[in-house]
């Protein structure tokens, strides 16, 4: 049992006989700046409890009998610390003195370098490449694993993907409403000021401050006056997604006149990475002040940003990465000597928050923000307009289709820039003289966001061992969306008309189908969303159990208005001006329960029961062109359950957990173009469609293992398995949506069999074994070996239907079709197991005031080269001869589009702080 005895209470409590008669342990617990160090905990070996340390650092053991001790002091984030003392019998209080704890340097050389330029591809897919998950250290040795060594190859523990995290600032959640997701990107470059979560709970474990999902909750307190007082300059080399990162930070702390300030800014660039073609430039800034007017009142103003250029790299064929290596892309192009990118993320998503700290009588604090985030993110992509497809990988281009060899594949294999150019000069003009449309443009897919949100928090002790929590949450969404001429490369305007139906306009009320660079164009539309949340918790804390409880509801409504009205008349009604409003209610519980069997070992319960309301990106199957809803789209429902058994001795600190998730009414859409016909009459409804899977089901299972044993008192070996098994439980329904065909549904494909497949975007099986040296003299250097097993390709849903081997005239199988042909063409692809070797190494100096650190990490030491690290099917042939063909092709037309893991990457990092 955790004690916390002031030493007042001891002596005014006990009889003097009594503590003369046996000895007082006490010390001071700091960091290297001095700062008090609260809530480390020092567990005592011949103990069954231990103790935390208080505000000030001070902690105690009280009535120790004479004999040898030792004692662990250790918290997240710092390096713990092992000491040995004797008591004898004439000792009434024994003082160990300062107790000094280094900051864990393993947490700059191993951090994650965002890149999610994969997801900026509209190739099709619905997973496509993984994102990475919560990128802080775990708590524990199968957390902090997961997040440097295997997050590093796109590992997801349980399988969760960034949909189900939370990261919360000051009580406002940094999901974006289109998608759920986390974008990382939105305070990339500050690692200084988000390194240590205020709280970070694993998985379904109730937080203090949300409800949370199911891949637990990092919580950020951005409280000037809570960082420590230092100034730190940083920097970075890396070949990973940029080459170079600098960075200051200052933070004043406190002042006699009740102000705080904590600034930090960084910029990350260069143009040199492993994947050709892929640059980047990047800032970022972080402000926080802080006006403290009493012991029990204060507020704080934040605002941060991270204003990104940054390249894209596409996925490949194997066709393509055999010819050309593992380092090619082919979104860019040689343009007056340089290279250009075609596909360019421009993102710039500011948000301001103004928190107000109250604290209510002895034991209550209440805490509110409100906050706006505005700006853009926009996404480039090459257009063209009644002109051949410019992508070098155009299937037609491919040596496997006879037109070219591999050598001429190889000599046009980017963008060229200066053909694209030519096309447009040649087509300014028509015969007559008069002005002519573009045929290749340069567009960009454009959210303009404006969320405003209100959050607040009520904590409070009804009594020593009970606490109560109460979160209230609203947000309000105002999405702008549109495409927007970026470049006319040459060209005098481009056509808001359709090229694929029969040059309709994109803009019925509008006759001018005359765009230019800046203008709107294909499509425009607004979407608001007003989302309400109430959650509570409490906390009670016994001998032996302690018990967390959390149940929330929420209600959200959201609608659609589109500003262009469709020209395809059946579509005019339902795609210009507001939409029906779609409500939805949302509740659920969850539930911890510790049994403590002594001060080492726990047995951890977590449960949670609750509904999930779909996205909006979920609602509506096609927003850009009409309000429809997606068929089936319900609220998910999600069950999840885990046990734990936890050790946390001196020498042995383990956990083995045990879980088992379901989600029901899943919804899952993917667009591609899709080559469909129907058989023997001769019809073909080849188009770009939206494909929904609605009614989806999946179990997530497996055990996971985390142990990090110390050796000796300087060399520990941390060791994580992750078994686990995910998949889909049922064939769910499926629908499209197309300009041509307008929806079809179950009736025309039937449901998708893809009972059993797996789900695709990380390894379903991991282990990782490591080993780290930590020296006295302040330098540790360590290394893991990690093997990635049971990796899957995300599949298309249309590939699976009975419309595929089903002939349209008969409703019976085309002939020829047997169970063992369809199993053939639809079997799911599983990716080879790897092996990936990482390592690391640092070194701290102390000059007086100042403190310097170098750091290095290494991965994938070996530079393999094989490990597949997402990918999707293309979704084209969507009928049996085509598919059955392609199935029987050494080298397919349409194979899937692979990224691969970038070989051998480092990061190195020099700081300085003082």
């Amino acid at each position: 049992m955790i004690k916390k005895l002031s030493l007042i209470s001891l002596f005014t409590l006990l009889p003097a006989s009594y503590y003369f008669a046996q000895t007082t342990v006490f010390a001071y617990v700091k960091d290297q700046d001095g700062k008090p160090l609260e809530k480390a905990e020092v567990d005592l070996a011949q103990s069954s409890g231990d103790v935390t340390v208080d505000k000030i650092g001070y902690f105690q053991f009280v009535d120790l009998k004479p004999g040898h001790y030792l004692i662990t002091v250790a918290k997240p984030n710092f390096e713990s610390k092992i000491l040995e003392f004797d008591v004898t019998a004439d000792e009434k209080r024994k003082d160990l003195g300062v107790i000094t704890l280094n900051y864990n340097l393993g947490t700059d050389a191993g951090v994650v370098v965002i890149d999610d330029s994969a997801n900026d591809t509209e190739d099709g897919g619905s997973s496509m490449q993984p994102t990475v998950g919560l990128l802080s250290s775990g708590r524990d040795a199968f957390q902090n694993v997961s997040a440097f060594e295997l997050g590093a190859y796109w590992f997801r523990p349980r399988g969760v993907d960034n949909r189900f995290e939370d990261v919360v600032f000051n009580g406002v959640s940094m999901s974006k409403n289109d998608d759920g997701r986390v974008d990382f990107s939105n305070w990339g470059g500050l690692n200084d000021v988000t390194r240590y979560p205020y709280e970070n709970v694993d998985n379904i474990t109730p937080s203090e401050y949300t409800f949370g999902n199911l891949g637990g909750v990092a919580y950020y307190n951005t409280r000037a006056s809570s960082y420590r007082k230092q100034t730190s300059l940083a920097y970075s080399f890396t070949n990973r997604s940029y080459m170079q990162r600098a960075m200051a930070t200052y933070s004043s702390g406190l002042t006699k006149k009740g102000w705080a300030f904590t600034f930090s800014g960084s910029r990350r660039w260069g143009d040199r990475a492993v994947i050709d073609g892929v640059y980047q430039d990047a800032y970022a800034y972080f402000g926080s002040i802080e006006k403290k007017f009493s012991d029990r009142h204060s507020i704080n103003l934040t605002g941060f940003g991270s204003p990104t250029y940054r390249a894209s790299n596409a996925p490949n064929t194997q066709e393509v990465y055999d010819i050309m290596g593992k380092n090619y892309n082919s979104y860019w192009g040689w343009q007056d000597g340089e290279k250009r990118n075609s596909r360019i993320r421009n993102v710039f998503e500011p948000i301001f928050m103004l928190t107000d700290y109250l604290k209510l009588g002895k034991t209550s604090n209440w805490t509110n923000t409100v906050s706006y985030q505005f700006g853009s993110d926009a996404r480039s992509r090459l257009d063209w307009f009644h002109a051949a497809d410019p992508n070098p990988t155009y299937y037609r281009k491919l040596p496997s289709y006879g037109l070219l060899s591999a050598d001429e594949f190889r000599q046009q294999s980017q963008i060229d820039w200066n053909s694209i150019y030519n096309a447009n000069r040649l087509n300014l003009t028509n015969m007559d003289g008069s002005p002519r449309g573009a045929v290749y443009t340069v567009v960009e897919d454009v959210n303009k966001d404006k969320t405003f949100n209100f959050s607040s928090h009520f904590d409070t002790r009804l009594k020593d061992n009970w606490k109560l929590n109460i979160n209230f949450n609203y947000q309000n969404l105002k999405s702008d969306n549109f495409r927007r001429i970026k470049d006319l490369l040459g060209a005098n305007y481009a056509y808001n008309l359709n090229a694929f139906n029969n040059d309709v306009r994109y803009n019925a009320d509008d006759t001018n189908v005359e765009v230019r660079e800046g203008d709107r164009t294909q499509y425009s539309y607004e979407l608001t969303r007003n989302h309400y949340s109430l959650n509570v918790s409490s906390e009670v804390d016994f001998s032996k159990f302690n018990v967390v409880a959390s149940i929330f509801s929420s209600y959200s409504e959201a609608y659609r208005e589109g500003n262009f009205r469709s020209g395809i008349a059946r579509f005019r009604d339902n795609s210009k001006g507001k939409s029906a409003v779609y409500d939805a209610l949302d509740a659920g519980v969850k539930a911890k329960l510790t049994y403590k069997i002594d001060g080492k070992n726990f047995i951890v319960y977590n449960g949670a029961f609750f509904s999930l309301a779909p996205t909006i990106n979920e609602i509506y199957i096609n927003p850009r062109m009409v309000d429809y809803l997606t068929p089936g789209v319900k609220n998910q429902i999600i069950n999840s359950n885990d046990i734990s058994y936890i050790m946390r001795g001196q020498i042995l600190k383990l956990r083995l957990s045990g879980y088992l998730t379901t989600i029901q009414n899943a919804t899952e859409i993917s667009r591609y173009y899709a080559d469909v016909n129907d058989g023997t009459l001769g019809n073909s409804f080849s188009t770009l469609v939206n494909e929904a899977m609605s009614g989806v089901n999946k179990r997530y299972m497996g055990v996971e293992l985390g142990f990090d044993v110390k050796v000796t008192s300087t060399l520990n070996a941390v060791g994580v398995a992750s078994i686990g098994e995910y998949k889909y439980t049922n064939n769910p329904e499926v629908s499209t949506f197309d300009d041509l065909n307008g929806f079809r549904g179950t009736d025309v494909w039937g449901k998708a069999n893809v009972k059993d497949y797996k789900v695709a975007g990380t390894p379903q099986k991991a282990f990782s074994f490591g080993l780290k040296y930590n020296s006295p003299k302040y330098w540790w250097v360590g290394a893991s070996a990690n093997y990635l097993m049971d990796q899957y390709l995300d599949f298309s849903a249309l590939n699976k239907t009975p419309y595929m081997y089903t002939d349209q005239t008969t409703n019976d199988p085309y002939p020829g079709v047997t169970p063992e042909l369809i199993q053939q063409i639809t079997k799911q692809k599983k990716f080879n197991n790897q092996f990936m070797l990482n390592a690391n190494a640092g070194k701290s100096f102390q000059f007086g005031k100042y403190r310097m650190g170098l750091s290095v990490s290494v991965n994938n030491i070996l530079n393999n080269r094989n490990y597949v690290t997402g990918g999707f099917e293309q979704g084209r042939n969507v009928n049996f001869a085509d598919a059955l063909a392609e199935s029987q092709r050494d080298t397919p037309y349409f194979g899937p589009k692979l990224w691969y893991d970038r070989g051998t990457t480092f990061f190195t990092n020099v700081y300085l702080r003082f």
